[in-house]
């Protein structure tokens, strides 16, 4: 299993949080999510914050075309035509199935995560982090224990 930081707008955050976009799609850039892996949520624009996290689902893999017809023959996913403009002009594509959405009862911002790891960027689009990479045991770790109640259950 591996651990992804995805940069994302605001409201395709908001989307994802409330359940209402079951999938995200992205532009293939040379890493492929398999299910079961680990997505954080960077939140971009003026909010500048890892907000949470989702275990990815079913992932649909190929030519955006190809993406998009097998999306639209699951019926309501949350995706609309503007997601899709934007994995259009893409040689491949994926669409992540979003399973156990989870908002950290604290955001992380980045100006709190650079005090303490002065040289973390978020990526533009995706990248895979090291599980054991101290920002995902000391801060993301610890985020998601934080916003699981005493039962195990995910808080939203």
């Amino acid at each position: 299993m591996n651990t992804f930081i995805f940069s994302i707008k605001p409201v395709y955050a908001y989307r994802i949080f409330t359940g209402v976009k079951k999938f995200e799609l992205r532009r293939f850039l040379g890493l492929y999510v398999d299910e079961g892996d680990r997505v954080i949520l960077y939140v971009t624009g003026r909010v500048k914050a890892v907000m949470g996290e989702f275990t990815a689902g079913r992932v649909i893999k190929g030519h955006p075309e190809y993406v998009w017809k097998k999306l639209r023959s699951l019926g309501d996913t949350g995706v609309s035509g503007e997601d899709y403009s934007y994995i259009s002009g893409s040689k491949n594509a994926m669409a992540i199935e979003v399973v156990n959405p989870l908002m950290y009862r604290q955001p992380i911002k980045l100006v709190a995560l650079r005090r303490i790891f002065p040289d973390f960027n978020p990526p533009m689009s995706m990248r895979i982090l090291d599980p054991f990479d101290p920002v995902v045991k000391i801060v993301f770790d610890k985020a998601r224990k934080l916003s699981m109640s005493n039962t195990g259950e995910r808080i939203r």
